[in-house]
């Protein structure tokens, strides 16, 4: 073999080192496309209730019927539910005038109660007033339903300002009547 032989080998050899070496500097190459996996979280809160703190109905007298609104009731549903649907309810104590000696009571089956329809809503679905009108009106002497949501989905709200109405009875006797309305929702 001739010298001049090896040493084309080795140039080519040398040469085929020097490509290599040079390939693996150069940048990658971008693919035609890549996936990004993304994932977010819709926040949920609670499904809760808003009263009136307090309400005074004014004075009437025995006999007579006190009547008057409570003021704005509204349920807040932030549950993001796929089936978003509740129920509130109402009840009442007895009305009695606290004093020690001697109270007075008024009984709930004496304090009836309606809805009405609705003052305000969000969101989709059916919400249904437990007593539409004074002729649907009911006792409170056991827990009735006020309004309930029977579809929908996602969050959503519903006002309403009930109207309370108190038979005083013949024999009550003078005095500042107090009792609680408690509304709850589930």
């Amino acid at each position: 073999m001739s010298i001049y032989g090896g040493s084309v080998r080795r140039r080519v050899l040398i040469s085929c080192v020097a490509a290599l070496v040079g390939a693996t500097s150069l940048p990658a190459v971008a693919q035609p496309s890549g996936d990004t996996t993304v994932t977010f979280t819709v926040s949920t809160s609670n499904l809760t209730i808003e009263v009136p703190a307090s309400d005074n109905l004014g004075s009437a007298f025995p006999g007579q019927t006190i009547t008057g609104q409570l003021g704005t009731v509204t349920v807040n549903d932030q549950r993001a539910a796929a089936n978003a649907i509740w129920t509130a309810s109402v009840i009442s104590t007895q009305f009695d005038t606290g004093s020690d000696d001697d109270t007075e009571i008024i009984l709930p089956n004496l304090v009836t109660y309606w809805s009405g329809q609705t003052t305000a809503t969000t969101g989709n679905g059916t919400f249904v007033p437990g007593q539409p009108t004074r002729a649907d009106r009911v006792s409170l002497n056991q827990p009735r339903t006020a309004f309930s949501k029977t579809s929908g989905n996602g969050n959503n709200s519903a006002s309403w300002n009930p109207t309370l109405e108190i038979t005083i009875p013949q024999d009550a006797v003078g005095g500042l009547y107090h009792g609680t309305v408690t509304h709850s929702v589930a």
